[in-house]
């Protein structure tokens, strides 16, 4: 009974040390061989009453050794609680239970030889799957992220777009109960077969790769393969100017296999027209963004052959307001500052000359400035014609005040020949001229005396001789001094008829432009 309980007692001793004190030595083997010897007094029991204080556990009563026991297995209980360390004062949680386990992690590689889901190098993946088969079916479908940006100038635009494959490769298939896909980055896609599809008359294009490469390659059970891409592409667009700015653009984005003809691989829309989607936040400065619409057909070249051929088409309207603001508008008011001189008097040369000469200057800036971010085609823009007929009429009005003042400089030569073949008035005082504008009243007039050139022609100025009298209240002394004024009417013939003619010109140009290009 005694080799009992002592060696029960070794037992409760072992566990308080591996359990309560774990930084304290452990028992080596051969102690614990040795306490669980049920011969002689072990040394773990001598280490027991040196620790507790008791030195002969053999001369104690019974009872006593029932209450030490029972003391003993409470501090055993104790010890398992949390409790804080020394030098740290956390507390020592327990360990967790089974409860928390995660899910077996499969990507861990277990003893032996790791067996990989995907066989990737069991295969030889530089060939296309189904090779001597059939033409491999690889749907497309793209998501349009933004329309960054249309050139007039290189004839070109730039898209950022999600370029979306889909096929079927049974190389790449995996047994699976959970009937989950997996998803890869673009490390895997270099050892494997993907899709090579190029676009087609592109000036520059990249993958994007911040912060790491913009690609995504997903494996379902079954083989078929998802691959992703985003992309930034400058493609060419071949633009027609006839009508710009009031003009309406096609462009479209190739996509087509580089390597394979339609034997070997069949490109096609995964969904149709739904197979494209674009954002709605797209938006663009100088165009309206009218229609996204995908097409295909087959590409011929001499020397490979037939190729499947995919289509982005997108329609744009150029906004017109920037151009009303900025060129119609100006060219409009420059004509209209034209017209100005015919109210200006044809005497007043350097007026009308410098008018005349501001205004054409103004027009030809125009003209520059709006030529200068357009390309050098070979045909006539809606834009030219409207700007040289605008520039016509400002020319016209500067040679308008030149034929007045040509036609006034004949017409004074012919008068002054005239005065000269009149009778002498000698001793009388020279006449002056006088503006005749209607403002005269009758007693300031009194006497008026025609005058009738020859051949029959009205002229534009009348010489009017006017006897004013230099006393008023005496009517006997009118005839006695008298001096005569000449009145001259300096509005021209060409300048009345030209306030009327150059406007209704100029809206009749305005009202057919607008309603053919507009």
């Amino acid at each position: 009974m005694r080799i009992t309980i002592k060696y029960l007692i070794a037992k409760i001793h072992l566990a308080s040390h591996a359990l309560a004190a774990p930084w304290r030595s452990t028992v080596t083997k051969r102690q614990t061989e040795s306490m669980v010897q049920p011969r002689g007094v072990s040394p773990a029991a001598g280490h027991w009453r040196a620790a507790c204080g008791i030195k002969d556990v053999h001369r104690m009563p019974y009872f006593t050794r029932l209450i030490l026991f029972l003391f003993c297995l409470t501090a055993l209980v104790e010890s398992r609680k949390p409790k804080r360390k020394r030098w740290t004062g956390q507390l020592e949680m327990p360990k967790p239970s089974h409860l928390y386990k995660k899910n077996l992690d499969v990507t861990k590689i277990r003893k032996g030889k790791p067996q990989p889901l995907l066989r990737v190098e069991d295969h030889d993946f530089s060939m296309r799957p189904a090779f001597g088969g059939p033409a491999i079916p690889v749907g497309v479908d793209v998501q349009v992220e933004s329309l960054d940006s249309i050139s007039e100038v290189d004839m070109d635009f730039t898209m950022t777009l999600y370029l979306r494959h889909y096929w079927k490769d049974e190389r790449l298939a995996f047994p699976s109960k959970s009937n989950k896909s997996m998803t890869f980055d673009g490390r895997l896609v270099k050892k494997i077969w993907v899709p090579d599809v190029f676009f087609v008359h592109s000036k520059r294009s990249f993958t994007h790769d911040t912060t790491t490469d913009n690609i995504m390659l997903r494996v379902f059970p079954d083989g078929h393969v998802l691959y992703s891409m985003r992309i930034t592409v400058t493609a060419m667009c071949n633009m027609d100017f006839s009508h710009f700015p009031l003009d309406s653009q096609t462009c479209s984005l190739e996509l087509e296999s580089y390597a394979y003809t339609d034997e070997d691989l069949m490109l096609y829309w995964k969904n149709g027209d739904e197979s494209l989607k674009t954002d709605e936040k797209i938006s663009l400065s100088q165009f309206l963004i009218q229609k996204f619409h995908t097409t295909s057909r087959l590409a011929f070249y001499s020397s490979t052959g037939w190729y499947n051929r995919l289509y982005i088409n997108f329609t744009l309207r150029r906004h017109i307001f920037f151009f009303l603001l900025q060129t119609y508008f100006p060219a409009t008011l420059m004509v209209m500052l034209s017209w100005v001189s015919f109210w200006i008097d044809r005497r007043a040369v350097p007026a009308r000359v410098s008018l005349g000469i501001t205004t054409v200057l103004t027009m030809s800036t125009i003209i520059t400035g709006v030529n200068a971010s357009m390309p050098r085609v070979s045909y006539i823009k809606a834009v030219d014609i409207y700007l040289w007929v605008s520039f016509v009429f400002v020319f016209l009005s500067v040679l308008e005040y030149a034929a007045v003042n040509y036609l006034t400089t004949v017409q004074e030569r012919k008068e002054r020949k005239l005065r000269d073949k009149l009778p002498c008035t000698c001793g009388m005082p020279q006449p002056r001229g006088v503006m005749l504008d209607g403002s005269y009243s009758d007693g300031e007039v009194n006497d008026l005396g025609n005058y009738t050139p020859e051949n029959g022609e009205k002229p534009d100025k009348m010489m009017v001789q006017l006897t004013l009298a230099s006393e008023r209240s005496s009517p006997q002394r009118k005839s006695q001094r008298s001096s005569y004024v000449s009145m001259r009417i300096d509005t021209h013939a060409i300048d009345k008829y030209s306030r009327i003619i150059f406007p209704a010109a100029y809206i009749l140009f305005n009202l057919i432009y607008w309603s053919i290009f507009s």
